[in-house]
């Protein structure tokens, strides 16, 4: 049966939102209308589109959320939340306004030409915006502690006890500091008491983190995550809140890609020319990815007391997958050494293998758990397949 679909494009701002409407066929998206952020106002301009089950709406994500689209699925919406980056833009246009950005998105969204991403749950939205923000409390102490070295600095303060900042000793060495004018006396006690207050802050999030992640449906995965070496508690949550479905991704090379550390690439005719790595996707999945990547830098990482510990109660097929990649990424940082590549070129190709390792655990967490192998309504974070290749450690796509 025929069924006249509209396809509606919103530009969302935090006080108003601009609607546009595209019919099915070639007809130019047109303008509908601009209304305050108001949602109830929104759905009953939505119905005077016609029945809500014919409607298929988009809007950017951005800084309102996923309010918006919650409310309208609830409702029974048709609503994806597209990804900025991706939405095509033409190359001769050198005008930007919001009627024509919604109007874009309606005529993309009839096109298929946008990209939706994945909208997590509320209780996984909660647990990500707590790691982020403990993220967000660890780069304020490290400006603080910023702030107090150049103090210190400027005024001729230099350390000289030790190899490493912020030990014991060089604390003992900070509070011995006294400076003749009262003046900048006080200005270091202010600098110290900001230090302390920025760790203090995140050691508190820190254990709200490992308070209330064993209530997230989510927690199995936290566990079985950390049966890698580098990850552990605050890492585990960051992957999983920020992935929330791996199962989403096809292949580790999806996973790969969609984290931004595949290398990019030019390549026209019979020229092939790749650069640095592409850096899309999720900014903080990918810092995560690189900062657990170091620990497999060393010459002959081994396993722990902790890291042994961290592997008790994990399933052994995911504990197979760490510990092949314990040992293939410790092979791969040897060989990349012997042919003197820099620090953190290692580090991001170990980071990329590692995605790839994690992927697989997360599959297999799946598994295990019980959970379905792939969620079918998450759609896919690219519609292009990037070029996979098969290990011989693994047996996976990476």
């Amino acid at each position: 049966m025929h069924t006249n679909v509209r396809y509606v494009g919103l530009d969302v701002h935090a006080e108003s939102i601009i609607m546009a409407v595209a019919d099915a066929g070639d007809a130019p998206a047109a303008m509908w209308k601009a209304l305050p952020y108001d949602l109830p106002r929104l759905l009953k301009e939505l119905r005077q589109l016609g029945r809500l089950s014919q409607l298929k709406v988009c809007y950017e994500a951005g800084p309102t959320g996923f309010g918006l689209q919650r409310f309208l699925a609830e409702h029974g919406v048709d609503c994806l939340v597209v990804a900025p980056s991706l939405v095509p833009v033409q190359s001769g246009s050198r005008v930007k306004t919001d009627r024509r950005d919604a109007r874009k998105l309606a005529h993309f969204l009839r096109s298929g030409d946008l990209t939706p991403i994945w909208i997590p749950d509320e209780h996984t939205e909660a647990i990500r915006d707590l790691e982020r923000a403990r993220e967000d409390a660890r780069l304020a102490e490290r400006r603080a502690r910023q702030q107090l070295l150049k103090f210190l600095l400027r005024h001729g303060r230099r350390f000289t006890e030790g190899k490493h900042h912020w030990t014991q000793i060089h604390w003992r060495w900070i509070q011995r500091q006294r400076f003749e004018h009262e003046a900048l006396q006080r200005v270091l006690e202010d600098y110290i008491l900001a230090v302390r207050q920025a760790g203090e802050r995140v050691q508190r999030l820190t254990g709200d983190i490992a308070q209330l992640v064993e209530r997230w449906a989510l927690a199995p995965l936290v566990r079985h995550l950390q049966a890698f070496l580098g990850v552990q508690l605050v890492t585990a949550v960051g992957l999983a809140a920020e992935i929330g479905n791996f199962e989403r991704f096809e292949a580790a090379g999806k996973f790969m890609a969609f984290v931004g550390l595949v290398p990019s690439e030019h390549s026209s005719g019979g020229s092939r020319r790749q650069g640095g790595i592409t850096k899309t996707g999720n900014r903080h999945v990918r810092r995560l990815l690189i900062e657990a990547a170091w620990h497999y830098h060393d010459a002959n990482p081994g396993v722990s007391a902790a890291l042994a510990k961290r592997r008790e109660g994990v399933p052994p097929e995911v504990v197979t997958i760490a510990e092949k990649a314990r040992l293939r990424l410790r092979r791969k940082a040897y060989k990349l050494r012997l042919a003197h590549k820099t620090p953190n070129k290692i580090a991001t190709a170990l980071a990329r293998e590692l995605a790839g390792f994690l992927w697989a655990a997360a599959r297999a967490s799946a598994a295990v758990s019980g959970r379905p192998a792939r969620d079918r309504s998450s759609p896919p974070p690219s519609r292009r397949r990037p070029r996979t290749r098969r290990t011989a450690v693994t047996g996976i796509n990476v």
